[in-house]
């Protein structure tokens, strides 16, 4: 199936299958933390219930478009797509083409490189630049870049045919209207790297937890309902009440109060 699209560049896009024989780029990454970032970004979602059976969501995956005949590819750091036609039971995606296996990209991100085609590379001739490729092949809506090392961000949204770059809110955070979410730099630790983080927030401000810090405030609240419950069953042993009455009180089990009697 071919479904053919020429945007105002005068190149011709068309939507194709990619070939099973065909070789797919093996780069590696250009530094430790890209794949950490793009983990952090996904990880965030998933605690927050917001990745459904139809997105999907990559990293360092392929992208496909044909462009005046010739297979285009570049895969970026971190992508999002709203809805994907599923595949079959087993059958595990080695790329995906925009409009042929469901809908157009909705959100690119790439943190920095050296590389010529880099993230702001408008080269318009193979090798396509990035910028070029998401603004004028895939027409991406949202592209966003990050240097980690500054620490930098920047987003881009796709207004007439051309990326504008936005502006940041108050709080340092841009929207990102394809997820309904704003996103910004944050520094702090996770799974034991310290550095500067591209996090999610809510409309409401809230940060979006990843989920070891969801762990680790259900771990907190857990252990505050221990202590909650064996001051109370202190408490009334005080008051001169038999363990019965002490479980009748405060809706404990035997088994819960034989649990909190091991801990007195």
């Amino acid at each position: 199936m071919v479904l053919p699209r020429t945007p105002t560049t005068g190149l011709q896009v068309t939507w194709e299958a990619l070939p099973a024989d065909f070789v797919l780029p093996d780069d590696p990454v250009e530094n430790i933390q890209q794949p950490s970032l793009a983990a952090a970004l996904t990880d965030a979602l998933g605690c927050a219930a917001l990745i459904q059976a139809q997105m999907l969501i990559g990293s360092n995956f392929a992208l496909v478009a044909t462009v005046n005949g010739k297979i285009v590819v570049k895969a970026p750091d971190w992508f999002y797509v709203p809805q994907v036609h599923p595949v079959a039971p087993g059958v595990i995606r080695r790329s995906y083409t925009p409009h042929l296996q469901g809908s157009g990209v909705g959100v690119v991100m790439e943190f920095l490189s050296d590389e010529d085609g880099g993230e702001l590379s408008v080269r318009s001739t193979p090798p396509y630049g990035k910028l070029y490729f998401y603004e004028q092949i895939l027409q991406v809506p949202t592209y966003v870049t990050y240097d980690p090392y500054e620490p930098k961000l920047e987003v881009r949204h796709l207004q007439n045919g051309r990326y504008v770059l936005q502006s940041a809110n108050e709080q340092g955070q841009w929207w990102i209207p394809e997820l309904s979410l704003f996103l910004g730099i944050w520094f702090g630790q996770r799974l034991g790297i310290t550095t500067h983080w591209l996090r999610w927030w809510d409309t409401d401000g809230n940060l979006l937890r990843w989920s070891a810090e969801q762990a680790e405030q259900e771990r907190q609240r857990a252990e505050q309902e221990r202590q909650a419950r064996l001051a109370a069953v202190a408490n009334l042993r005080s008051l001169g009440l038999s363990d019965e009455q002490i479980a009748a009180a405060l809706s404990l089990s035997e088994a819960e109060m034989r649990s909190v009697e091991t801990q007195t």
